[in-house]
């Protein structure tokens, strides 16, 4: 009987595409991943486990570390990751000979920006944002899918640097927390570039660990004890990130396993998705208060013009939450905050700065979820724009578009469950 079940394991194991897929790829994706891992949150640490484990399933042409507050060349978690790939590399390509070589994967790991973009939107050009550009103009027909897990600061520098890019780009952004570190490379996108190809999945990606089938070992810490720990260098390192799912990240890998990732508004792994309406933009001259009201995930531009003299050297930040988000000044003396927020509730601020006009100055603002009818105002300007599905019986605890991952549940984490029988053992 255990050789029987250690037979049909192995079997399950040796599948090449998810279960949701009920033929063979037609395309196989090109995909760089650009990830903010090394933050304050370990679901990137656990995504790039499972992107490596499904590393066959697409041509994986970077993984670029990008911005995330004062850390510096997180490139080098991506490399520690390599690292338990590699000694799982024997079992993995015993099983395919598409598994790239820990060398292969090291060449292809790059540093991003080091910080996040001025008021601009953008910044100085990065081994990052250069090598998006380099992989777009390479000569093959397919789209150039870039799953952003963190910052979209290279992104945008790469727009900005060359623009020609876009007609090659497919991008999946994990926004919500994301979009807050990065809204002003978000910004810069939007304003400058609405005919990009993206998806901007704000709160979809939370099916993935919240909601659907969490009972037995499909619960989100029992999941890792029966199927991760143990299973090789990947799971054992997966373990020891956090005794529990989040992978976070991971749908936007999940949707290009489906069948049609060229249409977001099919089913698939990760997600389904409505054409977006214009991105949410508030501008505020005086200190708004939290009667003041605007959209969650929208971006939100505070603008104060300080009386007195400003210090050499002066500096200000929008403090929120204890978190700090950069002031800038322009050329006309006026200070610039640009926020995201990411929950729908009432937000309170206060700045802090060198400089004495602006020091102590507090405010506040109420977000809430877009209405359903959202998704029947598609705009024009931005025809390759898709957003999370706003209608309420598709979301979970109030985060919109969540269901439509977390139905799948079952089926995806079952999938993983086989893949990591693979880091374990060799196919037979």
């Amino acid at each position: 009987m255990k050789t029987f079940r250690f037979l049909l394991l192995c079997a399950l194991a040796s599948l090449a595409v998810p279960t949701f897929a009920t033929a063979a790829l037609p395309t196989r994706q090109r995909v760089i991943v650009s990830s903010d891992i090394g933050g304050t949150d370990f679901d990137d640490f656990q995504s790039f486990v499972h992107l490596l484990v499904y590393a066959d399933a697409v041509d994986l042409d970077g993984m670029i570390a990008s911005p995330y507050g004062p850390a510096r060349n997180r490139k080098e978690n991506i490399l520690k990751i390599i690292d338990r790939y590699a000694v799982d590399y024997p079992n993995l390509k015993s099983y395919s000979d598409r598994y790239p070589t820990p060398d292969a994967l090291r060449a292809i790991t790059k540093q991003g920006g080091t910080d996040s973009a001025d008021l601009r939107g953008f910044g100085e050009r990065t081994e990052g944002s250069d090598w998006i550009i380099r992989c777009a103009h390479r000569d093959d027909p397919r789209p150039l899918w870039l799953l952003v897990w963190g910052g979209i600061d290279d992104l945008a520098q790469a727009l900005h640097d060359d623009p020609s890019i876009k007609a090659k780009l497919h991008v999946y952004f994990i926004g919500g927390p994301n979009k807050k570190w990065s809204a002003t490379a978000y910004d810069y996108i939007a304003r400058h570039h609405p005919d990009l190809w993206i998806i901007e999945a704000n709160a979809t990606y939370r099916g993935w660990f919240a909601g659907g089938n969490q009972t037995g070992d499909l619960d989100n810490a029992a999941f890792v004890t029966t199927h991760l720990k143990g299973h090789g260098a990947l799971g054992d390192y997966f373990a020891s990130i956090a005794p529990k799912v989040k992978m976070g990240d991971t749908p936007s890998l999940a949707y290009l396993l489906g069948a049609t990732p060229e249409n977001p508004a099919s089913d698939s792994w990760g997600g389904r998705f409505v054409r977006a309406w214009a991105p949410p933009r508030y501008v505020f001259d005086h200190a708004p208060t939290t009667a003041d009201v605007v959209e969650t995930y929208g971006i939100v531009e505070l603008v104060y013009r300080p009386t007195g003299p400003a210090p050499a050297g002066a500096k200000a930040a929008l403090v929120v939450e204890r978190q700090e988000f950069p002031g800038f000044a322009d050329d006309h003396g006026a200070w610039h905050f640009i926020f995201s927020p990411k929950d729908a509730k009432s937000w309170s601020y206060q700045i802090k700065s060198n400089h004495p006009g602006l020091d102590g100055q507090t405010g506040g603002l109420t977000s809430r979820m877009p209405a359903p009818e959202r998704a029947q105002q598609p705009a024009a300007r931005y025809p390759n724009w898709w957003t999370d599905d706003p209608d309420p019986a598709v979301a979970e605890a109030g985060q919109p578009g969540t269901r439509h991952v977390s139905r799948w549940r079952e089926e995806f984490l079952r999938d993983f469950a086989a893949r990591m029988l693979r880091c374990q053992t060799p196919k037979p």
